[in-house]
C-alpha cells in the first residue's frame, strides 16, 4: 500500500499553503486519493509529485486554466510553453518600456508627475487612433475589397468591440498593441487571414441573413459559447451540437442546406485548417488587450471541437 500523508505534511514536504492545497482540491485541480473516517483529505505521493508539478507550473506564472489543460492533456506542452514565453516576452517588454519613462522622468532637472504623464500619453494609443489605424490598413490591403459595405463592419464587429473600442490600456496593452500594428503591416499575415476567414468571404454574397441579423446571431452562439464553458460541456454534447448547427446555418450560402453531409465537410475544413504562427500570434496579442476576447477565442476553440467531432461522426 502506498504511504499516505495528510493535507498539512502534504503541505509542509511541497513548500506551499494548506490553504492553497485546499483551494486546488475546490477546483478540481488536484483531488486527494483518500479519505479518513473522519472526513480528512489524504494524499499519495503520486499525488505529491502532482502538486509540485503544479507548484512548479505555478512559478513559471502558469495560470490554473493552463495548468489544467496541461495535466489533462488537453493542450500539447510545446504549445503551453509556447505561450509562456510569449507571455513573459511581452512582460519584459512592457518592463523595459515603462523603466524607459521611469529613467526619463529622472533624468530631468525637474521631474514632475505632469511629465510623466506626458511621457505615458505619448506612449499610448486611444481608441480614435486605433479606429483611424484600422480604417487605413483595411484600405490600403484592400482586404474587404469586394464585400458589400455593410458586412465590411459586420466582419470587423468583434475585433472592434473587443480591441479597437477599450478605453483606456495598460502598458502591456500598450506594448501588445505596437506588436499587433507590426503584424497587420505584413502582407502574409493578410494573406493568412483571408484564408483562415474563408467560410465568411463563402457566404457574404449570397448570406441567409442580413449583415446586422447576422451580428446578432453571431452574438448569441458566443454568449451560448460561453454558457457551454462556465458549465464545462463537451464538444460532443448535445448543448455544444446544437451551437455547431446553428453556426453552420449562420455561415451557410442562401440555398445551402446545413443538414447535408457535404456542408458539414466543407464546413468542418475551418477546423481541420492549420492555423500560421502568425495567425496565433494574432490571438495570442488580441487576447492580452481584452479579457473577453480571450474569452472570445476560447469559445471559439470550443466551437471547433465541436465541428470537429461533428465530422467523425459523418
Amino acid at each position: 500500500m502506498d504511504k499516505t500523508y495528510s493535507i498539512g505534511e502534504a503541505a509542509k514536504m511541497t513548500g506551499t499553503t494548506i490553504k492553497t492545497v485546499r483551494y486546488y482540491d475546490t477546483i478540481g485541480l488536484l483531488r486527494p486519493t483518500e479519505y479518513t473516517e473522519g472526513g480528512h483529505r489524504l494524499y499519495t505521493s503520486s499525488d505529491l509529485w502532482r502538486l509540485e508539478l503544479i507548484t512548479t507550473l505555478r512559478y513559471l506564472d502558469f495560470g490554473i486554466d493552463e495548468i489544467k489543460q496541461m495535466l489533462s492533456g488537453e493542450i500539447p506542452l510545446d504549445k503551453a510553453l509556447d505561450w509562456q514565453i510569449e507571455s513573459i516576452e511581452t512582460q519584459m517588454s512592457t518592463l523595459s518600456n515603462m523603466l524607459s519613462i521611469l529613467r526619463q522622468a529622472k533624468e530631468q532637472e525637474e521631474a514632475s508627475l505632469q511629465y510623466i504623464y506626458d511621457l505615458v500619453t505619448t506612449r499610448a494609443v486611444n481608441t480614435e487612433k486605433r479606429q483611424q489605424f484600422i480604417l487605413e490598413k483595411v484600405e490600403e490591403s484592400r482586404f474587404l475589397e469586394g464585400i458589400p459595405a455593410e458586412w465590411r463592419n459586420s466582419f470587423l464587429y468583434n475585433f472592434n468591440k473587443h480591441i479597437i473600442h477599450q478605453t483606456k490600456i495598460s502598458a502591456k496593452q500598450t506594448i501588445a498593441w505596437h506588436e499587433l500594428q507590426e503584424l497587420l503591416n505584413d502582407p502574409q499575415f493578410i494573406a493568412d487571414l483571408k484564408n483562415d476567414e474563408f467560410l465568411f468571404f463563402n457566404m457574404v454574397h449570397r448570406p441567409h441573413y442580413d449583415a446586422a441579423r447576422w451580428v446578432k446571431k453571431l452574438e448569441e452562439i458566443h454568449n451560448r459559447l460561453n454558457t457551454a464553458l462556465k458549465q464545462k460541456r463537451s464538444a460532443d454534447s448535445p448543448y455544444v451540437q446544437k451551437i455547431v448547427e446553428d453556426t453552420a446555418m449562420l455561415y451557410a450560402s442562401s440555398g445551402q442546406s446545413v443538414s447535408q453531409e457535404d456542408f458539414f465537410r466543407y464546413f468542418a475544413e475551418y477546423s481541420q485548417h492549420p492555423r500560421t504562427e502568425r495567425i496565433e500570434r494574432f490571438n495570442t496579442l488580441c487576447s492580452t488587450l481584452s479579457p473577453k476576447y480571450r474569452l472570445f477565442a476560447k469559445g471559439n476553440e470550443l466551437l471547433l471541437q465541436g465541428i470537429q467531432w461533428k465530422l467523425k461522426q459523418l
